[in-house]
């Protein structure tokens, strides 16, 4: 107990701290949310204050239990590209785009269909396509309506670091999965940016960039004033929250399939070589660990689509453990299919293997016998048929997946993970530390201080199994056959879903 870490993950609704011992063992956690506000043409923006402000209400928490002198090493994740314009001395100019917003969808296209041998060359690294997510693409957005003369273009991360120590720099892991940089390729690719449209755009970003592990700064005498934190304690590099939880799960060898499950999903897996394809994202060139190449899946919308449907059917209510308690009882009932109800997952887009911000969601098979039970069973079993998509994907790339180990919010629900193991056909473990990115983060910081040699060092000895779920064989079978009903779904239903978009213009506004 003398010697604490400390890790922050910021997420998408809220952020989490958790204060380990160097052995990883869990002191305490608290928690702290900021809203995100929905406008139309997929806008979705936050007030980068607000994590500040929110990082201050957590660590209040933590002082009541212990004594912040014992935190010795810091590291923070956070989302990405979560992107925040500011001035030179990073005060925010505007809201931070959050790392699901999607108004920068020409840009992605102008991107993606630029046949440069420059251009296409650079992305054989991310997929062979840009995302609408990432730094890049909002970056352009960015040049095309703003002014960047005196302005930088910062992710969460960096600006959160900068808050801390007051150093700005970017983290390898999102400026190789997020930024086209390519370690092999001496980095950042100048030519590559100005082949895009965004020659000298490195000019606008922080000018260092730091592997996960190296010493951002130390706590400066503002910081340590306003977040009850002491002067002086080192930060070490961290990066993107799902990422992070690689190594707060223990899943860095290959075939160890890391799975984040939470607002998003995100499926990632060290492999031994370059893949190189256009079904998933990477390989990127050892945004974590050293030799180690990065492939990545994911689900954009997963527990949001479970918070719409708390909000629509039980937003009256605040017992939300009876309501769980309630919705597991009644689909227990149900046969894997929810009586032919079939939901698609792509409410905001999807990600992989599809790459497309286009997709929406949609439900097919609905009937007047069907409640909102099955509503609630087809979701469930939508982002799980959207899970089992991503590992065919890895597997038709000779990508096999042995093990699968999950961390994130998305784990609290049970009947959830038993269904995802079901429709995968694969077992799940879960690790005693469900926060893997905080916890990830903290064992970044025991490497940081020196008390591990390296992360996979620290990780091996930090990280413990607590539950694992396994198939049942014959859910499996059945779900084999509605997994290709779904498959086919989004082949059928993705062009129609693109017209539908392009015609929409939502005027609200929501706050969640």
């Amino acid at each position: 107990m003398n010697d604490l870490v400390l890790g922050i993950d910021f997420g998408t609704q809220s952020l989490k701290v958790g204060v380990y011992t160097i052995e990883g063992n869990l002191v305490c956690t608290a928690s702290a949310s900021y809203p995100t506000f929905h406008r139309k043409n997929g806008y979705s923006e936050q007030d980068a204050n607000d994590w500040w402000s929110a990082l201050q209400k957590a660590l209040i928490s933590v002082k009541l239990m212990i004594n912040p002198k014992l935190i010795k090493g810091i590291s923070i994740c956070a989302t990405s590209s979560t992107v925040v314009l500011t001035d030179e001395s990073l005060k925010p100019l505007a809201l931070a785009q959050c790392w699901m917003d999607q108004r920068a969808t020409e840009e992605e296209e102008e991107i993606n269909s630029n046949q440069h041998f420059q251009v296409e060359n650079h992305l054989l690294f991310s997929g062979k396509k840009t995302s609408i997510e990432w730094m890049t693409t909002k970056s352009l957005w960015l040049k095309k309506h703003h002014d960047l003369t005196g302005k930088r273009i910062v992710e969460q991360i960096d600006w959160i670091n900068f808050q801390l120590t007051g150093e700005l720099v970017a983290s390898k892991c999102n400026a190789s999965c997020k930024w086209n940089y390519v370690d092999r390729l001496e980095g950042f690719s100048e030519s590559f940016f100005k082949e895009i449209g965004l020659e000298g755009i490195t000019k606008h970003w922080p000018s260092k960039v730091l592997s996960v592990g190296e010493q951002v700064g130390t706590i400066t005498p503002n910081a340590a004033e306003y977040l009850g934190l002491e002067v002086g304690v080192p930060v070490f590099q961290g990066g993107i929250d799902a990422h992070i939880g690689m190594i707060g799960s223990g899943a860095l060898e290959p075939g160890q399939l890391s799975m984040i499950t939470g607002t998003s999903f995100v499926h990632l897996m060290h492999h031994d070589k370059p893949v190189f394809n256009d079904s998933l994202w990477g390989p990127y060139d050892s945004p974590l660990l050293d030799g180690h190449w990065l492939l990545e899946g994911g689900q954009l919308s997963c527990g949001s689509i479970i918070s719409w449907f708390l909000q629509e059917f039980y937003g009256h209510r605040t017992d939300k453990e009876e309501i769980y308690k309630e919705l597991e009882i009644e689909i227990n009932k149900m046969e894997p299919g929810c009586d032919g109800l079939i939901v698609l997952d792509s409410w905001k887009g999807n990600r992989t293997p599809y790459k497309t911000p286009y997709a929406t969601g949609s439900f097919v098979g609905l009937t007047l016998s069907h409640n909102k039970f099955h509503i609630y069973r087809a979701i469930l079993e939508a982002i799980a048929f959207g899970t089992r998509n991503v590992i065919q994907t890895m597997n038709d790339y000779s990508i096999p997946v042995e093990r699968i180990i999950a961390g994130g919010g998305g784990t609290h629900n049970h009947y959830w993970m038993q269904i995802i193991s079901d429709v995968i056909g694969l077992p799940i473990s879960i690790p005693s530390d469900i926060e893997t990115g905080s916890k990830g983060a903290a064992i970044i910081a025991s490497h940081g201080l020196g008390f591990y040699s390296n992360l996979k060092e620290a990780s091996k000895y930090m990280v413990k199994m607590e539950k694992t779920y396994y198939p049942d064989v014959e859910k499996t079978k059945k779900y084999d056959e509605l997994f290709e009903v779904y498959i086919h779904l989004n082949k059928v239903l993705f062009p129609i879903m693109k017209k539908l978009k392009n015609g929409g213009d939502d005027q609200s506004v929501q706050h969640t």
